[in-house]
């Protein structure tokens, strides 16, 4: 018998006799690393225990008690310092790797990121990789998911300094990638990245662009598809409206 909210397993032999065991939150699992090609040990949240409870407008997910998956998205390399999700590409170009030696692998002190991650851990996990994704010219939007996350972060330590530095950053990011179009093979949409645009602009005060892409998403609600995400453009575009209103008011 499961207890899935409290993890606990109940086990009753034929001998009637009763025993508990709690069931953790995590596994082990043996990554290699993209850089090195060497094997290193991280944690992974079983399914079970994601439980979100309610998503923010630029997609950050709250989760309803303290297991938080975001923290384990980061493969850290013991052996080289390597850092990358699985968004990370296999391709490395020529004189990359030598250029990751150089600046990752040569200063490398080793850390251990394969236990349980605190905020902090999980924060230095990804601008590691961020750091990684810069020298091996990842595409821009995997580059923006990184930054993105690390506002996240920061906003759960209501840091709001850094929580706007990172979402400028992302919102950068994912402006190159719209105009590289170098999302078309991954699983964002022209809808979705430029939500994102949008809902990153208003977060940080840039209501021009904020606006110009909240219309280029309801544009496209004649085309079909990604109602709830138009839905959402509507909804916060309406918001702007709104502010504009009020502060003309005053």
């Amino acid at each position: 018998m499961l207890n899935a909210s409290i993890g606990i397993i109940v086990i009753i032999t034929s001998m009637k006799e009763v025993y508990i065991m709690e069931i953790s939150p995590y596994y082990e699992k043996k990554i290699q690393c993209l850089n090195c090609k060497k094997e290193f040990p991280t944690l992974k949240v079983r399914s079970k225990f994601i439980k979100v409870d309610h998503t923010e407008t630029d997609f950050q997910p709250i989760y309803a008690d303290d297991v938080n998956a975001l923290y384990y998205n980061v493969f850290v390399c013991e052996h080289c310092g390597f850092s990358f999700t699985e968004d990370f590409t296999k391709y490395f170009a020529p004189g990359v790797q030598d250029e990751l030696k150089t600046q990752i692998t040569e200063k490398w002190v080793h850390h251990d990121f394969k236990g349980e991650r605190t905020v902090f851990q999980a924060i230095q996990a990804y601008k590691l990789a961020f750091l990684c994704a810069t020298i091996k010219k990842e595409k821009f939007v995997a580059t923006a998911g990184l930054t993105l996350r690390l506002a996240w972060l920061y906003r759960s330590l209501k840091n709001e300094g850094q929580e706007q530095r990172f979402m400028k950053m992302s919102r950068d990011l994912y402006m190159d990638s719209y105009s590289n179009e170098d999302y078309s093979a991954t699983q964002m949409s022209d809808v979705r990245i430029m939500y994102m645009i949008a809902e990153l602009s208003r977060r940080i005060g840039d209501i021009e662009n904020a606006t110009r892409f909240f219309s280029k998403v309801i544009e496209k609600q004649s085309l079909g598809g990604e109602a709830k995400i138009i839905d959402m453009a509507k909804e916060q575009w309406t918001l702007i409206r709104k502010e504009k209103e009020k502060s003309r008011q005053v």
